[in-house]
């Protein structure tokens, strides 16, 4: 069945990169797992054998028929049809059998553009985090996206996408995979990331007062952070607060770990 464009359809066809993302998802017999967009099922094929269960989720109808037929008969498979940003999994699936419950990890080679609101519904935010985490995530996604998950403080690729995800999880990068993987080819690379939802051992007290925060940081990346948050924060406390966590005065957002941003979180007044 060729791709479809208006679904963002490109299928992995390399058998070395699929065996790296199951690699790295480390499957056990009591596994259940959640696949979303399992397209024509080659990632799906080497999931269900190692796991308890797999529900996957795909939103092309026709793809949910062909693959229906392939693997409908497999006792610890579970197709469903629909948009995974809008569907409740968990009420979905309160009425089936209980192996097809309570997923505990998320494989899945997602559609590039609707990365975001994916991983905010797998993993939350900072002012809400997913109630009933996952124990690992992993997840096929385009590189720079991948690059920006996984970046240090310091670096031109940490940005507050990387404090808010790195907040709840531990981000690593498991393999690059060029575009000469997939067909058709995307017009980007692509890499392998793990996410390990985590509790943070010194967390915010006001989550929503660190979002917000965050968000202001980095607003003007060519800034420093004083300049982003004039207005909105005492000049001074923040001056305080950067040198207690041997940070200078002309500090920008990107040189802050998670860590600072909690501390900046706990220790400033926000006027907004």
């Amino acid at each position: 069945m060729p791709p479809r464009k208006r679904f963002a359809q490109h299928w992995l066809r390399s058998d070395a990169v699929l065996d790296k993302i199951v690699a790295a998802a480390q499957l056990s017999p009591s596994d259940r797992v959640l696949e979303i967009g399992p397209g024509q099922g080659v990632l799906t094929r080497r999931l269900f054998p190692l796991a308890e269960s797999l529900v996957a989720v795909e939103l092309d109808r026709d793809l949910c028929q062909k693959l229906a037929k392939k693997l409908g008969t497999i006792e610890n498979f579970l197709l469903l049809q629909g948009d995974f940003l809008s569907l409740d999994v968990s009420k979905t699936l309160a009425q089936s059998p209980a192996i097809f419950q309570n997923q505990n990890k998320v494989v899945a080679n997602i559609p590039y553009n609707i990365t975001a609101p994916i991983l905010e519904k797998l993993l939350g935010d900072v002012d809400a985090p997913n109630p009933n985490p996952y124990e690992s995530i992993v997840l096929l996604v385009q590189k720079e996206v991948g690059d920006r998950l996984c970046a240090k403080p310091g670096s031109k690729t940490f940005g507050a996408l990387s404090v808010r995800v790195q907040y709840l999880a531990d981000c690593e990068s498991i393999c690059h995979v060029p575009p000469k993987a997939f067909y058709p080819p995307p017009k980007v690379d692509s890499v392998v990331v793990r996410l390990t939802p985590r509790t943070i051992s010194v967390p915010a007290e006001n989550p929503k007062k660190m979002a917000t925060l965050i968000k202001l940081g980095f607003s003007s990346r060519r800034k420093m952070l004083r300049n982003n948050l004039k207005g909105q924060v005492d000049t001074d406390e923040l001056q305080t607060l950067l040198e207690q966590r041997n940070l200078p005065p002309e500090s920008r957002a990107e040189c802050l770990a998670v860590e600072d941003w909690v501390a900046l979180a706990n220790g400033l007044t926000l006027n907004v």
